[in-house]
C-alpha cells in the first residue's frame, strides 16, 4: 500500500505548510458526496491518530485513515496549473469513473 507525490504536489503542500507555521503534513480521505459517490477530502494534520496510516514522500508526510485507505490505495498526488487554474489532481488507480466536473469519483 502506498500514496505518494509528485516534486509539484510536495513543493506545494510544503508551501501551505511553511505558510500555516504548523502541522505534521497533510491528510488524504474521501466522504460521501457528489453526483459519483464520493469527494477527496485534503486538509492540514496537526496530530496522527492511531488508526491512521502515515506514508512519507518527498519529506512530506501524507496522512490516511483506515475507511478512505481502501479507496485511496495506489493514489499519485499531482499539483497542476492550467492556465489561470491549479489545484491539486488526484491520479487514482482504483476510480472507475468521475463527474463531469472532477469533484467526485467512484469505484
Amino acid at each position: 500500500m502506498a500514496i505518494t507525490m509528485t516534486e509539484a504536489a510536495a513543493n506545494r503542500a510544503r508551501s501551505f505548510l511553511e505558510q500555516r507555521g504548523k502541522g505534521v503534513g497533510i491528510r488524504l480521505g474521501v466522504r460521501t458526496t457528489g453526483c459519483s459517490g464520493l469527494a477527496y477530502v485534503l486538509e492540514f494534520v496537526d496530530s496522527v491518530a492511531d488508526e491512521d496510516t502515515v506514508f512519507t514522500d518527498r519529506g512530506i508526510s501524507i496522512v490516511v485513515d483506515g475507511k478512505s485507505l481502501v479507496y485511496l490505495d495506489g493514489t499519485e498526488l499531482d499539483f497542476v496549473k492550467e492556465g489561470l487554474n491549479e489545484g491539486f489532481e488526484f491520479n487514482n488507480p482504483n476510480a472507475n469513473g468521475e463527474c463531469g466536473c472532477g469533484e467526485s469519483f467512484n469505484v
